[in-house]
């Protein structure tokens, strides 16, 4: 089984997704014997935002106007997204930033999602092609937007990413979240002791044969 693992967050040590991620990921490997993990930092090593070069990949690798520069990132694009299939379990660190993730996860998205590889369009309307694995993503809020209409209509991070996941496939996306955490001391502790008990529940091979979604 391969499980990869994705950091979005700039705040290193001070992170709390990056926390969650990896009790995910050790929770996961617990539980499930014999993972191989692959570690993505986006923080360090995110691929450059879309622009004409970048969008080479959208016009073939071997496309013989592409230049130099575009074919390096048709490169880029062509690793990220092999990376992405072949994983079966996909970890995923995803912190709040202005109501939506970070711009460094929203690049290797765009990346990733490949008309032909990730999805396609048909006469019905599109079809993922990117199902048969399980996505897990932790969430970190400083202020709390599960709990109420206008809190939900705020985020565009969850709901998005639901959304995202869906359009390629995956029908399998568990969401762990910890809100609240910049609302003090106590505030942050109890809501990394909650994230933690849903890692529990949601890294277990019971919840992985059951398709247990904890953001409900």
């Amino acid at each position: 089984m391969q499980l990869l693992h994705i950091d979005s967050s700039v705040l290193g040590e001070n992170s709390v997704t990056r926390v969650l991620t990896q009790r995910i990921v050790t929770e996961w490997q617990a539980s499930h014997p014999g993972t191989a993990v692959q570690r993505l930092d986006l923080a360090t090593d995110a691929p450059s935002h879309l622009s004409m070069d970048s969008l080479g990949f959208r016009l073939g690798a071997d496309h013989a106007d592409l230049s130099d520069v575009q074919r390096q990132e048709n490169a880029v694009s062509e690793a990220l997204v092999r990376q992405f299939l072949d994983a079966d379990v996909v970890v995923i660190g995803a912190p709040l930033y202005n109501f939506t993730i970070p711009t460094q996860l929203k690049a290797w998205i765009d990346r990733i999602a490949q008309a032909g590889r990730t999805f396609k369009y048909t006469d019905k309307g599109p079809v993922g092609l990117a199902g048969g694995k399980t996505v897990i993503v932790a969430i970190g809020r400083g202020g709390v937007y599960s709990n109420s209409e206008g809190g939900r209509a705020m985020e565009h991070q969850e709901s998005y990413l639901s959304v995202l996941f869906g359009f390629l496939g995956v029908t399998d996306v568990r969401f762990v979240r910890a809100e609240g955490v910049a609302m003090g001391p106590d505030a942050k502790a109890s809501a990394l002791a909650s994230a933690e008990a849903e890692i529990k529940l949601l890294t277990a091979p019971a919840a992985n044969q059951d398709k247990v979604s904890l953001a409900a």
